[in-house]
């Protein structure tokens, strides 16, 4: 749940803010399914008070309902849930490109967090959380969802390999031809590497190329996600295309190419 003690002090706060700012968000379609009614209306509320349009489900069922008619962004998803759980969710609409998800938790343990990662969800926040910090990580998730590479044309696509990384349909191809799906973080993650082949990137240049202003969220994150990026890539043959360096980082050992 929310954290309580500053909730309502924050929310009244962001609803002065929230009419002066600029509504660039507006746009943005948030799912919240979670079986509490209470948390999941004051986290719809509070998302919408700060400039998105924010849907509820009480069960996947009824998210699917949702999905089928309405084009959801991000899904803000708890894993207890009634019928199919939280991570059978998560695996689910990772495996069909759907939208980012957030899993918002009480199974907060380290453990909890890497499974949820390592299923296709974009973060991992352990209940309760602060209103503040689940709007902070919803707009860096969505931010690095929307935006395109620093510096690439839409039509930029990557050859290195024979795997070919197609920028404006954010889609990987391995040699066979086979798609690659790749969660938001794992896309980003991937064009740092291929827009910097042979120079080695340290973890914490990682975290500032691919997240930006919110680094200091998805700190916990990054290292899953690039374990999980590294695995599909030697799935495909692409073992050893991203090379530990003892010491200093990763790089990118591979010739790369634009066209």
């Amino acid at each position: 749940m929310f954290q309580r003690r500053n909730a309502a002090a924050e929310l009244l706060s962001y609803r002065v803010a929230v009419s002066t700012r600029p509504q660039s968000y507006a746009a943005n379609q948030i799912l919240v399914v979670d079986d509490d009614i209470g948390l999941r209306d004051e986290v719809a509320e509070y998302l919408s008070q700060n400039g998105y349009s924010a849907h509820t489900a009480a069960s996947a069922a009824e998210m699917d309902g949702i999905l089928s008619s309405t084009p959801v962004d991000l899904i803000v998803l708890d894993v207890m849930l009634p019928g199919e759980n939280g991570l059978s969710v998560c695996r689910r609409m990772a495996d069909s490109a759907g939208p980012a998800i957030i899993i918002m938790s009480a199974m907060g343990e380290e453990v909890d967090r890497v499974v949820g990662l390592e299923l296709g969800a974009d973060d991992y926040l352990p209940k309760p959380v602060s209103p503040r910090e689940l709007l902070a990580r919803v707009r860096a998730v969505l931010r690095r969802r929307e935006a395109a590479p620093a510096g690439q044309k839409a039509g930029t696509v990557f050859h290195f390999s024979g795997f070919q990384l197609d920028i404006a349909r954010r889609q990987l191809k391995a040699p066979n031809g086979v798609v690659v799906l790749l969660t938001p973080g794992e896309f980003s993650l991937l064009t740092a590497f291929l827009e910097n082949p042979g120079r080695v990137l340290t973890r914490d240049v990682l975290i500032e190329m691919v997240c930006g202003d919110d680094a200091d969220v998805f700190d916990r994150a990054i290292d899953v996600q690039l374990s999980r990026l590294r695995s599909k890539l030697k799935v495909q043959g692409g073992a050893g295309l991203i090379r530990t360096v003892r010491g200093a980082g990763y790089i990118c050992d591979a010739q790369v190419a634009l066209r």
